[in-house]
């Protein structure tokens, strides 16, 4: 587990199963009896995914080549705004790399802010670090690692820029890291992200393919630091640590910004929606971003059930009973299955 600041120094449990979204398996069998296919809202990856392209047979058979790697690169710097190609080391997946980040500090205090992403306190206490619960950066004490998503999931809070600067460079003056988690800022205000703040030093940021353009099983993601900082994250993962294949559609996505545009107009004028119908039936929206809505109403663990034998997935949250976090229907089938289970619940 992972407790609060204070005298309270009990770790994060590192073997203990976390919950995620996006598991059917465990859908299907809490709800064997529920119709097929299943909707699965549970996530918050963008349901519209980028339209593959067609893959040269060799990008399964070689390995990666350094060219093509640097190539994705150079288009995530673009992308992202990271200050050059040289502050991008592209990941298989950021989920992978937390660990990765985390031990580049000897063990020592980390603050993990809360509530926020389980995996962020567990990749600490791999790293042996003492790990503490903080609800806001001016609680985080004298840690010098701290781990947060901006936007927070699972509420989509976003902090001032200046005061994740600020933090950042107090810890910068300690030798510490602050790790910022942007797997959801593709779709928040314009000037969000710290992408062009990671030349200072002292801040990682990671950025998520997968999320906004609905690859997820893809496995890729970045992290934006300054050159030092990259090189020891990459090697840490070593040689050919992103595929072909992913370096291939990588490359072609994070340029397409026709299809960029478009989508996060989409995704916008989806989430409007999925407003209006959460807000027609009275669940009170609490935050999210322009991927997940997140509402809370004591009746959440019979709707979660509910939606469950309707064969909808949405993610429940163990510690926060009363929440349910509900990602955005794919096509118009979807929507009325949702509308029609959400009705028939009231």
């Amino acid at each position: 587990m992972m407790t609060s600041g204070g005298d309270d120094q009990r770790q994060f449990d590192a073997n203990a199963e976390l919950l995620h979204g996006g598991d059917l398996g465990a859908a299907r069998r809490l709800f064997p009896g529920a119709p097929e296919p299943f909707i699965d809202l549970s996530t918050g990856i963008n349901p519209y995914s980028y339209p593959l392209p067609r893959l040269a047979t060799e990008l399964f058979t070689r390995l990666p080549a350094p060219a093509d790697l640097a190539t994705l690169a150079s288009a995530a710097a673009a992308a992202y705004g990271a200050p050059s190609v040289a502050h991008v080391v592209p990941v298989p997946g950021t989920q992978i790399v937390m660990p990765v980040l985390a031990r580049l500090l000897p063990p020592g205090h980390a603050a993990i802010l809360s509530p926020g992403y389980a995996e962020h306190g567990r990749a600490a206490t791999l790293a042996g670090h003492r790990v503490t619960a903080a609800a806001d950066l001016a609680d985080c004490g004298d840690a010098t690692l701290v781990m947060l998503a901006h936007p927070n999931n699972p509420d989509g809070r976003l902090f001032a820029r200046n005061d994740l600067l600020a933090l950042a460079a107090d810890l910068r003056r300690r030798d510490g890291l602050l790790v910022v988690d942007e797997a959801f800022i593709d779709m928040a205000p314009p000037g969000s992200s710290l992408a062009p703040d990671v030349a200072g030093g002292g801040m990682i940021v990671l950025r998520s393919f997968g999320k906004f353009f609905g690859l997820a099983g893809l496995r890729l993601g970045f992290a934006l630091a300054a050159p030092p900082l990259g090189r020891r994250i990459a090697a840490a993962l070593g040689p050919w640590a992103v595929s072909g294949p992913a370096i291939a559609v990588g490359t072609s996505a994070l340029a397409d910004t026709a299809w960029i545009e478009r989508t996060r107009a989409r995704l916008a004028t989806s989430t409007q929606r999925l407003d209006a119908l959460l807000t027609d039936l009275a669940l009170p929206i609490v935050g999210g971003t322009d991927l997940f809505r997140l509402v809370q109403t004591p009746a959440a663990h019979a709707l979660f059930a509910h939606l469950g034998q309707a064969g909808i997935w949405v993610r429940a949250f163990a510690d926060h009973p009363d929440w349910l976090r509900f990602g955005l229907p794919g096509d118009e089938a979807a929507w009325k299955r949702l509308k029609a289970a959400l009705i028939g619940f009231w």
